[in-house]
């Protein structure tokens, strides 16, 4: 498979330094780049990519492309292959669950919008192609079967609890399990009871209860979370409640993986002028004090509430203004994950053949 000076060994050699974003390795020592071929001046290969890095993929990507061309560039194309590159979660704490990132969506206090962020972030990550689960742990008021107008029991499957599917998404909630108009009296060490059969996942969200309770505690003690999202309003009296959010997970050693201003200014449907109603920006300007990732900022939307309220929250996604505000979050959320990983690279486990 020669062609003039390039061949196989000379192109894996050029694109020896890229790495794959979930293991922070080399993709060459991780075998994701196979059947290399330059045939007629033209270069072809296929990148096999795990779905853990799905919001990614055009990056990566992009990155192959430019590093050949700029090592060969008498080529006269390149063509690169997407494919999937299987690798199984590890299995995680007391409970055995198989996701490779669990990541908890967190406030400090109530009605700053994090179950819709919570919400979002898990509908964003799936339609990117990841596996994903959402789990709603706000046991004091759970909204995410509404958001997602999800209604039923679970099953039941031997000891575990087999959630409610959305689209292929599994979705576990305590509103599956009361009725609606009875109140939920649940401590976080109840949590080990409530063992659930979410199957191998990229991530799972966790959407926590507000405020700085124990459950969050009780979580880290029971799997190892990759880290938690904290999301506030602009006001500063809600990022006063942020920061002391932000201070718990770090107490509890359970890093933050960024920051998310909601109802960050209201765009007016009939002028196009923008009002910052609660104000604007802080968010960012208190993530930058307390070096915590800003991950993006979400308007005030009158169809975010209303496709929330219909249960359709995945329609957010059709809309694209505030489609592109909530993929750019998760998409900033999962290459900050990945310059992590790079910068502490993880052991290199066997792909799933087949």
């Amino acid at each position: 498979m020669a062609d003039g000076q390039i061949d196989s060994d000379s192109v894996t050699n050029a694109l020896s330094t890229l790495k794959d974003p979930e293991s922070g390795r080399s993709l060459v020592t991780m075998n994701q780049l196979k059947d290399i071929r330059v045939e007629n001046g033209r270069l072809s290969l296929e990148l096999a990519l795990t779905t853990w890095a799905a919001p990614l993929w055009p990056d990566i990507q992009e990155s192959i492309e430019e590093a050949v061309r700029s090592s060969f560039p008498q080529l006269a194309g390149v063509t690169v292959r997407r494919s999937i590159h299987n690798r199984p979660a590890a299995k995680l704490g007391e409970i055995g669950l198989t996701a490779k990132s669990v990541i908890a969506v967190g406030s400090g206090k109530g009605g700053v919008g994090k179950s819709t962020v919570a919400a979002s972030l898990a509908l964003g990550l799936k339609r990117a192609g990841c596996k994903v689960g959402l789990m709603d742990a706000d046991v004091y008021g759970p909204s995410i079967p509404h958001l997602l107008g999800l209604s039923g029991r679970p099953t039941i499957e031997g000891e575990r609890i087999r959630p409610i599917d959305k689209d292929g998404m599994p979705v576990m909630s305590m509103g599956f399990l009361v009725p609606k108009d009875e109140a939920v009296i649940w401590r976080g060490p109840m949590l080990h009871g409530a063992v659930t059969h979410w199957g191998d996942l990229d991530y799972l969200i966790i959407d926590m209860p507000p405020g700085t309770g124990d459950i969050a505690l009780t979580l880290s003690q029971l799997l190892p979370l990759t880290g938690a999202v904290i999301v506030c309003t602009p006001q500063d009296v809600a990022l006063l409640d942020a920061v002391k959010a932000i201070a718990m997970f770090r107490k509890v050693r359970i890093p933050v993986l960024g920051l998310v201003e909601n109802m960050s200014g209201f765009v007016c449907p009939g002028c196009g002028q923008q009002h910052d109603i609660f104000g604007r920006g802080g968010a960012r300007q208190r993530a930058e004090e307390l070096v915590v990732p800003f991950l993006g900022d979400i308007p005030i939307q009158l169809l975010i509430r209303e496709y929330g309220d219909e249960g359709r929250s995945d329609a957010n996604f059709d809309d694209p203004a505030i489609a592109a505000r909530l993929e750019g979050i998760c998409y900033r959320l999962v290459k900050n994950l990945a310059h992590a990983t790079a910068a502490a690279p993880r052991q290199p486990q066997l792909p799933v053949l087949g």
